[in-house]
């Protein structure tokens, strides 16, 4: 046990996974800076690696193994660590194993090597998981979690590696057979071990102030970690996070908190973290752990719209003369001088249309369209040779009540949509600041309604239209996760802002008039709800994420609906069972535990009437949906 010196011998083993077998990026970030602080760098890759990424993991070093994708990583540590030899592994001062759950450096690594250099320790780490008592690995000793470094990164001095202990340890390790394994039979039991036969260890990032507030301070409280106490690494998976585990453990503020600090007080460049995580992360899952809902004031704006260097365009479909006056009142949200783009089926229609813009300040120009398709073919045929043209676009169509709903509800869905895109010039202008703030934002909508007879497809926004969709998109070579037990990012409504580039592909299909369905399109499953519901992930492809856009008026309402509706939904579980969480009573409807019949009684009692039927549709649907 000795501290090291400046010039120590290091040896560092990086380990890496990826399911497309894709080197992005940040592994180069996080390797070059690595790299300076390393004698050797030796590379172990799990499964399929594509030959680009190949020749990319080649620039940082001559020895890069890629082996059969089992033993999780610990496997693919013993196997290099065998490749060397224990001979050669004690001629370095340090052994480093380290992977690609991590991004960084948000500082230079050199920073905390110099400072660990000076410590007399046997091994250490970045950061530390803190105790929990309990075991649900089944594999703790003593029925808990000890305090452990946690294993993304170790570095382990010549007293350890040298010892009788530790090459035994390697030598003999089990298989590891799932996730649970790598962490219940290696990460958390690893360090007491050791400590526990007198090798000393410490962490870089000293989180005991942090003790009883989280168990893993990387993932909750990931910002502090990096402000307060220069951590200079942060994980992929606070983008991804289980999110009942989320609100089981915080009130889910901390990988938003992590990002905007990192895109505004770092150096950082956030474009690593999209260009990994839309490639391979379910947006649903970016969408709840980032916080991709914007809240925009309808009433004030500090940002000067005419400094803007976007092109931004309005383009409205127009089918209902009786609604044009209540649909042009929400196109004069737009900047005053801005294009503003009118899709008509018909002459009569067109010049209704012409005289009513006469004399707004706007460059109104009203284009002839088709009566097939919708507002969905007016704007893939209808603009589609302008369309480049402009950097940010608004698209809206008039919505009017119908049979299927009538009166207030259907009302209450074009007021959603409308009041979320084009509320007022202020809001307009500040969606136009956020689209130039989050380059990376390439489609904000509303979210789905939830009220009355549209509380089901709220719940289960893809309906009969998973397949179609996932077929559109492979048509269209777009390749995103999909899952059809996670809500659709989609604008349920086709009303949204967007940036032309995020949708290029699928305009670049060169779609015409007859590709559209004839009428009626009320019944899901057409090729109209395929495209509703692709747009997103045709973003999302192009390398662009998603967010959920609100004006602060309407925010209020959805925030009383969603509160209203989880109460329902909760009270007969959480309330009356007691002892656990909403999650763990709704995760017994789904499982089918013995609690199940008595929750079913207890909910047709606290439910309200109206919502037992969606109800029921949604838990029979839970059980094959929900994961």
């Amino acid at each position: 046990m000795a501290a090291i010196t400046t010039d120590a011998k290091r040896l560092g083993i990086f380990f890496f996974y990826d399911s497309q077998g894709i080197v992005d990026d940040y592994v180069d970030v996080l390797l070059t800076d690595m790299k300076k602080n390393l004698t050797e760098l030796a590379i172990v890759v799990n499964g399929y690696l594509a030959p680009k990424s190949y020749a990319k993991l080649r620039k940082f070093s001559d020895r890069v193994i890629v082996r059969d994708n089992i033993g999780f990583d610990v496997w693919a540590y013993k196997t290099m660590l065998q490749k060397y030899g224990w001979a050669k592994l004690s001629e370095f001062d340090e052994v480093i194993l380290f992977n690609a759950t991590i991004m960084g450096p948000v500082y230079s690594f050199e920073e905390m090597f110099t400072s660990m250099d000076s410590r007399d320790l046997d091994f250490w780490g970045i950061t530390t998981y803190h105790y929990y008592p309990g075991d649900p690995f089944g594999t703790m000793p003593e029925g808990y979690i000890p305090t452990h470094l946690q294993s993304h990164f170790h570095a382990y001095r010549k007293s350890l590696v040298t010892s009788e202990a530790f090459q035994d340890y390697w030598d003999n390790m089990p298989m590891i057979d799932s996730y649970t394994d790598s962490v219940g039979k290696h990460e958390a039991p690893f360090t007491q071990r050791f400590e526990r036969l007198g090798f000393k260890w410490e962490s870089y990032v000293d989180t005991t102030d942090l003790e009883g507030f989280t168990n893993q301070p990387i993932v909750f409280a990931a910002k502090k970690l990096i402000e307060e106490k220069r951590c200079p690494i942060f994980k992929r998976r606070s983008f991804f996070h289980d999110y009942d585990d989320v609100l089981n453990q915080s009130v889910g503020n901390a990988t938003m908190d992590l990002y905007e600090y990192l895109r505004d007080h770092t150096d950082f460049d956030t474009n690593l973290i999209w260009n990994n995580l839309l490639r391979t992360i379910n947006m649903a899952d970016l969408v709840r752990n980032a916080k991709l809902n914007y809240v925009f004031s309808d009433t004030s704006t500090t940002y000067d719209v005419a400094s803007s260097s976007n092109k931004v365009a309005l383009i409205l479909h127009v089918y209902y003369l009786e609604l044009l006056e209540q649909t042009l009142a929400y196109a004069r949200s737009m900047p005053e001088g801005s294009d503003i783009i009118v899709t008509v089926a018909g002459e009569e229609k067109a010049e209704a249309v012409k005289k009513a813009c006469e004399g707004i300040s706007y460059k109104v120009d009203v284009r002839l369209i088709e009566n097939v398709g919708r507002d969905v073919s007016a704007l893939l045929v209808g603009v589609k040779d302008i369309i480049d043209n402009y950097d940010i676009v608004c698209f809206a169509h008039d919505k009017k009540v119908t049979q299927l709903t009538p009166y207030s509800k259907g009302d209450g869905f074009a007021l959603k949509c409308f009041e979320n895109i084009l509320a007022s010039r202020e809001y307009v202008a500040n969606v136009i600041e956020k689209f130039e703030q989050e380059p990376r934002l390439g489609l904000l909508a509303p979210t789905a309604p939830n009220h009355a007879e549209y509380f089901l497809p709220y719940s289960n926004g893809w309906g009969p239209n998973f397949a179609i969709t996932q077929k559109l998109l492979k048509e269209l070579h777009v390749d995103v996760p999909l899952d059809s037990s996670k809500e659709p990012i989609a604008p349920l409504g086709t009303m949204f802002w967007f940036r032309p580039e995020a949708l290029k592909p699928l305009f670049d299909l060169n779609w015409q008039w007859e590709d559209f369905p004839p009428e009626p399109n009320d019944i899901d499953g057409t090729l109209l709800h395929a495209i509703e519901r692709a747009y997103g992930y045709v973003a999302q492809g192009a390398g662009y994420f998603c967010a959920w856009g609100f004006s602060t008026t309407f925010a209020r309402i959805e925030l009383v609906n969603l509160s209203h509706q989880l109460q329902q939904f909760t009270y007969g579980t959480a309330v009356r069972f007691g002892g656990g969480t909403a999650f763990e009573m709704l995760r017994a409807l789904r499982t089918g535990s013995p609690m199940k019949a008595k929750i079913r009684k207890v909910l047709s009692v606290a439910v309200p009437q109206p919502l037992h039927a969606p109800a029921w549709r949604v838990y029979r649907k839970a059980r094959g949906i929900i994961r």
